[in-house]
């Protein structure tokens, strides 16, 4: 997987950040106005309160902005359709919002939308060129402001009835106008006016929300890609919420996102193939911004990266994370057990051993009920291991002291796996059987203690008894386990078919052996068409053994 090279080889660098925001204008149920700056104050959102709609016309408030900007603002909005005031009031003092909706709707968004995308490309070549001012903007930056904030109260009065595909859809004309205004991305001085800065931001972060209400999950991938492709301005802690957000969207929002498109694509760069390679891509990033104490420490980064890394395979990338964290992240015990479970997974069992060695050989780990089970899972698979693995699980079961049966279940049953791996090293016929009555008896309480079936202990203890030559119950079991597992595992089909092989049925040890090669792949039936070869074999057919 390319991922691998590209975290030993990409750096990352995180665009500076803008003005602190201003308070929001939507907070809980209400839309809201900052009346602490009237120069700043919207005339699109004065008055306006969704939980009560109270108008504040009788409140003196102190204007501070030019009033030609004013005027002009007011102009623009009347001649493009988008508010009269007088209604306006009226509904918002009824308290009906959708008559104030409906007075936003009808709006003829092409005429104000040209004159706001002259202005500000105007705007920002004025900022590149100084000496070259000489035209003068259609509309000046406060009227935008206002004609934008009041899209974007557009949207989230929808939102707030419910419609959530047409709040999207006006949200979307927001960042339209000003992506096609500067294709470049926002001037870094740009973030000047506040007000401006403000709403792009809220519209930023609510569309791609929007699009996810709306149950439209391939429009809210773009959105994100959107919002952190293109330079908006955004702060590292905005960027950070967007960044995991979409991250979590990609792994399990069940849609599979499109490729990115070339244009944004640069040459040499890491570019992801799949859902999972992309959002291990934004976890990345954002665990090297903590790292580079950018943003604070959130939790869940890592377990979204882990459960990423985990399904894609990579867990010894997994784990080289996890070496880097500091020691005030995760505790030493949730970072060796997360460790030994990477190395586990690639097959490197010595080091996942070692690894809960130090860490259960200490004293100040007193409760590592966890750590205990899974030592003696690795123990259970190496026989050089079997007394050092059945010593784990004994203190696993005396520490879990009858505290959860799920556990207790399993630690029993790892215990009844290490015992008939003992059993099989006694040379003594009196100790070997000793052994194995301890064995079914260990394995038997397992089975009692689950209150739902588990394949792992149904498969041991049809394994053990078959060992033990008691068909008929090893029989039993081979058929619950093959009913649990719905015939997905290969191990169930040839354990059947052993011990209908040890009764003398071949033909239906055969017959269960085809039934699995017709529902399995063919790179899963090496192990089926060796057990039906033997089966053949027994039966003297040798010509068709072969």
């Amino acid at each position: 997987m390319a991922v691998k090279d590209w975290i030993n080889k990409r750096g990352f660098h995180i665009r500076g950040g803008f003005q602190k925001m201003m308070r929001c204008i939507w907070s809980g149920q209400q839309l809201r106005v900052d009346d602490t700056n009237a120069s700043s104050e919207s005339l699109a959102t004065r008055d306006y309160s969704v939980s009560g709609y109270s108008s504040r016309a009788g409140e003196m408030v102190e204007t501070k902005a030019d009033s030609s900007n004013i005027e002009e603002a007011e102009s623009s909005l009347r001649e493009s359709g988008y508010l009269n005031y007088e209604v306006r009031r009226l509904e918002y003092q009824k308290g009906n919002i959708e008559g104030a909706l409906h007075v936003f709707e009808g709006i003829d968004v092409s005429a104000v939308t040209s004159k706001m995308k002259v202005t500000l490309s105007r705007r920002c070549e004025q900022n590149r060129r100084r000496s070259e001012s000489e035209a003068a903007p259609a509309m000046s930056m406060h009227a935008i402001s206002l004609l934008l904030e009041a899209i974007f109260l557009k949207a989230k009065s929808l939102q707030h009835l419910g419609r959530f595909g047409e709040a999207a859809q006006s949200c979307k004309i927001i960042l339209e106008t000003v992506e096609s205004a500067l294709p470049d991305g926002l001037p870094d001085n740009f973030s000047t006016d506040c007000k401006l800065q403000e709403i792009l931001n809220k519209a930023v972060e609510l569309l791609p929300e929007l699009w996810k209400l709306a149950g439209d999950p391939q429009e809210a991938i773009l959105s994100y890609r959107r919002a952190l492709l293109y330079y908006w301005n955004l702060d590292t802690g905005t960027k950070a919420k967007l960044e995991k957000e979409f991250a979590v969207l990609l792994l399990y929002s069940g849609a599979e996102a499109s490729p990115l498109t070339l244009r944004v694509q640069m040459e040499g760069s890491f570019v992801p193939r799949n859902n999972v390679e992309e959002a291990i891509l934004l976890l990345l990033i954002l665990l090297r911004k903590f790292l580079l104490k950018r943003i604070g420490w959130d939790p869940s980064i890592l377990d979204h990266l882990a459960f990423a890394l985990s399904v894609s395979g990579e867990l010894r990338a997994l784990a080289h994370q996890v070496e880097e964290l500091q020691p005030e992240i995760m505790e030493r015990k949730e970072q060796y057990r997360t460790l030994a479970l990477c190395y586990y997974g690639e097959g490197e069992e010595i080091i996942a051993l070692n690894l809960l060695r130090n860490l259960l050989n200490s004293r100040d780990n007193p409760d590592c009920v966890l750590e205990l089970l899974l030592a003696s899972k690795i123990c259970g698979e190496n026989m050089n291991y079997i007394e050092e693995g059945t010593t784990w699980a004994r203190k696993a079961l005396v520490g879990l002291n009858g505290r959860c049966w799920q556990m207790v279940s399993k630690a029993n049953c790892l215990l009844g796996v290490l015992l008939s791996a003992q059993s099989r090293m006694v040379s003594s016929d009196s100790q070997r059987n000793l052994q194995q009555s301890k064995t079914i008896e260990v394995l038997e309480t397992a089975e009692k203690l689950m209150k739902e079936s588990d394949p792992y202990i149904v498969f041991h203890i049809c394994l053990e008894n078959a060992e033990q030559r008691k068909l008929d119950v090893a029989l039993h079991y081979a058929k619950q386990l093959l009913k649990l597992e719905a015939g997905s595992n290969v191990k169930g089909y040839v354990l059947l078919a052993r011990i209908l092989s040890a009764q003398k049925r071949f033909v239906d040890a055969e017959t269960v052996i085809n039934a699995a090669l017709n529902q399995t792949g063919k790179w899963d039936q090496g192990e089926l068409l060796r057990t039906k070869a033997k089966l053949q074999i027994a039966q003297g057919q040798l010509k068709n053994a072969d």
